[in-house]
């Protein structure tokens, strides 16, 4: 009876060793991920930022004339990793005030809301002509290397969403698993159709991609994102 009982002791043990021995590989490779994706945020960034200042600087000349006469830039808060807020980088694609203008329309804003806050592809008031077509090529999105360097942003992971969206994700848990990663220029959701996937499907999407979260499957991600937006698949 003792012997069984020592028996039953060790194997205990043991077996709480290789929960022990499990966790801390499962965090070695964690932290080890975590690393590797910032340095390459960093890098990547960084040499973007420098290759685009040509279109930096012809865009400037552009909003200065016409109808997109204004910033350069559009800046909107977004929700980041642990629920801290930021301020997302795009080129303008829209009239100067769109925000106001938006929540002063209730039947728009009603609209915007309804359409997974969005609204359908040429029914925007707000978007001028320049706004479509880079909205089209994805251009609009090429200041978000400054959030990536910065680091309130990574190349891949959840996109960035308003605080108004987050009641889309339902209780607190699933609230908190899409803050537990920092939300990225490029995602599962991008790559799986865009603005052609609309809540609650794009929920699903995205906490997918945090419960399966690697070096692997970003690069994957980041290949059909790429082709996405070639062939614009819900760009607008």
């Amino acid at each position: 009876m003792a012997d069984n009982t020592e028996l039953d002791r060790n194997k205990t043990i043991n077996e709480g060793l290789a929960n022990v021995i499990e966790v801390e590989r499962t965090n070695s490779q964690g932290i080890l991920y975590r690393f590797s994706k910032r340095l390459s945020d960093i890098l990547i960034s960084g040499i973007m930022l420098v290759i685009l200042i040509p279109v930096f600087i012809v865009f400037s000349v552009i909003y200065l004339i016409g109808e997109n006469r204004g910033p350069l830039f559009y800046r909107q808060v977004r929700v980041g990793r642990n629920g801290e807020l930021f301020k997302m980088y795009k080129f303008r694609s829209m009239v100067v005030n769109a925000d106001k203008k938006l929540l002063a329309n209730k039947e728009l804003y009603a609209k915007y809301v309804a359409n997974s806050y969005k609204l359908p592809d040429g029914e925007d008031p707000r978007v001028t002509k320049f706004g479509r077509f880079i909205r089209r090529t994805s251009l609009d999105e090429l200041p978000q290397f400054i959030n990536v360097f910065i680091g309130n942003m990574s190349i891949i992971g959840p996109r960035p969403i308003v605080e108004k969206e987050l009641t889309e994700y339902g209780t607190k848990e699933r609230i908190d698993k899409l803050l537990s990663v920092t939300p990225g220029a490029m995602g599962y959701w991008q790559a799986s159709g865009r603005s052609n996937i609309e809540y609650p499907e794009r929920c699903e999407i995205e906490l997918f991609y945090v419960d399966h979260a690697s070096l692997g499957f970003d690069i994957k991600i980041m290949f059909k994102n790429i082709i996405s937006i070639f062939k614009h698949d819900g760009a607008f």
